[in-house]
């Protein structure tokens, strides 16, 4: 590489890892977990090597951290194609994850139909097929008992292996995922199909934790049963109750995710807001709090001599003023400045609500009517209480 040309971007964000790139406009990231998983892989296929190219010596672990690194290039083009397809049907997508145990492509919202679900669904699995097949043909240019061969052998197998894990029908799995579309395009109801593909996934759970062992010891896995020791039967139990866990904890979040969709519409802006009113600047706060108690109201909105609001007095800012210091201290002191994205639309429900409202962080916003009109103050500890009662409540 060129000094003068600029180097890739290796930034972090909070739980994302590092970030190696953004093919399409979305930023790819590898968690911290991969390196270990790649040490893994590394040691573990670089004894597979030794017994077909015993003449490698310790050369053996380049070439076995080689594959490690094809094995997530094709794990990324899995991913990749999750990800187009989501763009292609105008679905944004947040990031592209390579973590332990696979990747994960982050779509921030929801199919609008079956059939785009199944799509979105299916392609990640179909591409690792087709990589798998790719590789088989390419073994026919080569010599089986060379690097190149052991390469696209290991590489064939593993994508082979992607692709049928991910089309197992349950959730988080993309066969999960298919089974949802399924069962959402029978019952018309997107939440039966995840209640569906959930309970399936939790029952593939289970049959991991107890199958994989099992069939690990009885050699129908086609290794050799001869080889098999204590060590082994003890990795693969760790390995079988990693992938479980997993998997049960991804069929629990996708439930939750559903529930929390089906809940967003109850989230209006209109209903939660407090009812305000208006304050100078220098009214003493036992005089607002006393004219906010006649009027029935829970907030309060500094004007300026116009009447435009410019301010928001911070409840936790009122509770932490002892009552003798009320009369001396004026509302002003107390208040948070408006900015724009303060100014919460009273029709603002769901999804667009909570956008706007991760958007411009705050514990009060001003809610206001078409014509800029105050209609009240909405704080985010009653949209968190409506959040949760609203999540606690059975799913239709």
């Amino acid at each position: 590489m060129n000094q003068d040309e600029p180097k890739p971007q290796r930034t972090e964000e909070p739980g994302g890892g590092i970030l190696m790139g953004r093919p399409f406009g979305v930023p790819v990231y590898v968690a911290p977990s991969w390196f270990l998983v790649a040490a893994l892989i590394t040691w573990v296929f670089g004894d597979q090597i030794e017994r077909v190219l015993p003449e490698l010596g310790a050369a053996r672990y380049l070439v076995s951290l080689f594959f490690a690194v094809a094995f997530y290039a094709s794990v990324l083009v899995h991913e990749l194609a999750h990800t187009i397809a989501a763009l292609r049907f105008k679905l944004p997508v947040r990031r592209i994850q390579l973590q332990f145990f696979g990747g994960v492509s982050e779509i921030e919202k929801e199919s609008e139909t079956p059939g785009r679900e199944f799509v979105l669904a299916f392609v990640g699995p179909l591409l690792s097929l087709v990589l798998a097949g790719a590789f088989y043909l390419a073994l026919y240019a080569v010599d089986p008992g060379t690097v190149p061969g052991v390469l696209l052998a290991g590489l064939m197998i593993s994508n082979l292996i992607v692709a049928i894990f991910n089309l197992l029908p349950g959730l988080p799995l993309d066969g999960g995922r298919m089974l949802r579309a399924v069962v959402w395009k029978i019952t018309g109801k997107p939440m039966s199909g995840t209640i569906a593909a959930a309970w399936v996934g939790r029952a593939l759970a289970v049959t991991v934790l107890i199958g994989l062992p099992l069939l690990t010891r009885t050699g129908w896995l086609g290794n050799s049963t001869a080889d098999i020791d204590g060590f082994t039967t003890v990795t693969d139990a760790l390995l079988a109750a990693i992938l479980a866990a997993i998997i049960w904890t991804g069929a629990g979040n996708s439930l939750r995710m559903a529930r929390l969709r089906e809940h967003l519409p109850e989230l209006r802006a209109r209903a939660l807001t407090r009812r305000a009113i208006p304050v100078e600047p220098a009214t003493p706060l036992s005089e607002a709090l006393r004219r906010a108690n006649e009027a029935g109201a829970r907030a309060l909105v500094v004007i300026d001599p116009t009447g435009e609001p410019t301010a928001i007095v911070r409840e936790a800012a009122i509770a932490a003023v002892p009552q003798h210091r009320r009369p001396w201290v004026a509302v002003t002191t107390l208040a948070q400045d408006l900015t724009d994205g303060m100014r919460v639309p009273a029709e603002l429900t769901g999804q667009p609500l909570l956008d706007h409202l991760r958007t411009t962080p705050a514990t009060e916003y001003l809610v206001v009517e078409e014509t800029g009109e105050i209609y009240g103050v909405l704080a985010t500890t009653d949209v968190e209480r409506a959040f949760v009662k609203a999540m606690a409540r059975p799913s239709s």
